[in-house]
């Protein structure tokens, strides 16, 4: 696959930088990133594409100069992020963000792993106690087990609106099936670890609002998701999760 060329540098991530040639995007993934997590991104987004949602058509699984690469439809346009950076007044892109959200939870990928398990095994993996790991795999256990897609990372920079108005939802590396409110609360959590508690608070309004959630049904899943997201979690960030990991009841 060496006809695609790396000269146009798009975005520069933690372990993977994303380039463009002509209409195709193509992300690089850093040496040293594992195979079978490249794999399974390129399978999700594949799963995904196949619900009819909007996302980038994906092209190809490559070897790029001796790394893995996803190859997929480039989009021209604007992140949402970019969108509300230029126009924080503008109070129907924060609407329009949950409304996508909402398309892509009326969706099922009856092939994508279950995120109760994807939970149950990050939970067991943090650097929580054993009392507060215990508490948490019985709180997940009594929460009500759905199947519906959960994309894991959902935020602003991963929706790009083109020149036509047209969304498309990318990145679907983190992507199952199961709960909603625990996709929302991942989300929830994402503005408050950019320091965006303000527009965190809006949304859940929002999504509770248009989704007919009571808030505490979203902040039931917060302990959870911050002890899944630890583990990986960038060093900086994982203070903060594992405080929100250890409250257990919320008011």
């Amino acid at each position: 696959m060496s006809e695609f060329k790396l000269d146009n540098t798009v975005a520069v991530r933690p372990n993977k930088t994303v380039y463009r040639d002509g209409n195709y995007g193509i992300k690089v993934f850093n040496e040293g990133f594992l195979k079978s997590d490249i794999l399974n991104e390129a399978l999700n987004h594949a799963r995904v594409e196949e619900t009819g949602l909007s996302v980038p058509k994906l092209i190809a699984v490559a070897q790029i100069d001796g790394k893995w690469a996803i190859v997929s439809e480039f989009i021209e346009g604007k992140t949402l992020a970019k969108l509300i950076e230029e126009n924080p007044a503008d109070e129907s892109l924060i609407d329009r963000f949950v409304n996508i959200q909402l398309e892509i939870h009326s969706k099922s990928a009856p092939m994508l792993n279950h995120l109760l398990d994807k939970m149950n095994r990050k939970i067991s993996e943090s650097s929580l106690s054993d009392a507060a790991k215990y508490d948490l795999h019985t709180r997940l256990e009594s929460l009500p087990k759905h199947r519906k897609l959960c994309h894991g990372d959902f935020n602003p920079s991963n929706i790009i609106i083109t020149p036509d108005d047209k969304y498309y939802v990318i990145d679907w590396a983190h992507a199952t099936q199961g709960n909603a409110s625990a996709d929302a609360a991942r989300t929830y959590l994402l503005f408050c670890l950019h320091g965006d508690k303000k527009t965190g608070d809006r949304y859940l309004q929002l999504f509770c609002q248009k989704s007919n959630t009571a808030p505490h049904y979203v902040q039931n899943w917060l302990p959870i998701v911050a002890a899944s997201q630890s583990v990986k979690g960038k060093p900086e960030e994982r203070e903060f999760l594992l405080r929100w990991a250890e409250v257990v009841d919320y008011q």
